[in-house]
């Protein structure tokens, strides 16, 4: 599934968490129904790509637009770490309750738009495939503490995002090519500010 290892614990409780996505995206398409079949190699071990990356004291993170879970519920699976996920989606963000309950997974899942949530910081921002890097930006540095970092999930137009996002952001960029998915990086920002206006 990954590099990262696993124990049998978090192994047995990630396959208890594809059962239930299984049954449930009968009936709510919660991800494509063609990516069902390879939800364990697509969607989870791209997520578990970023635990390595899950450093620091706090162990608090915050996920936007969570989903399915990916990569914020499966993070807090792999690591152990709290995660809030932010799921606008009424389907999803009941399926995230359910996927907590039968994983025990740490996490607090908050039902409403992104720009509505009132969170404190954390020290890690997560996202994936939710907004073109500018827009994420936006939506991630409210969340952010001074020195927090944002660990996103990108596909192949990630040179294109970053040159738009330049145009409104300083940042520190750290690009890690994904393991898992060809054309996707990892993209780990810090640093993060507004440029002058």
């Amino acid at each position: 599934m990954t590099t990262v290892a696993l124990s049998d614990d978090i192994r047995e409780r990630l396959d208890a968490f594809l059962e239930l996505l299984q049954l449930w995206n009968r009936k709510f398409n919660l991800i494509s129904r063609s990516d069902t079949t390879l939800a364990g190699e697509k969607h989870i071990a791209d997520s578990l790509q970023l635990v390595p990356f899950l450093t620091g004291p706090e162990r608090i993170a915050l996920d936007l637009g969570s989903g399915a879970g990916f990569p914020g519920l499966i993070l807090a699976i792999a690591s152990g770490w709290h995660f809030h996920l932010i799921e606008a989606n009424r389907r999803k963000a009941a399926f995230l309750r359910e996927a907590a309950r039968i994983t025990g997974a740490s996490v607090s899942i908050h039902p409403l738009r992104i720009e509505q949530a009132k969170l404190p910081p954390a020290p890690i921002v997560t996202a994936r495939a939710l907004a073109p890097l500018d827009r994420l930006l936006a939506l991630a540095h409210p969340f952010l503490t001074p020195h927090g970092r944002c660990l996103f999930l990108k596909g192949r137009s990630v040179e294109k995002e970053l040159a738009a996002a330049r145009r409104n952001w300083h940042m520190k960029v750290t690009i890690t090519p994904s393991e898992t998915l060809v054309h996707s990086v990892i993209l780990q920002i810090s640093e993060l500010a507004r440029a002058p206006a």
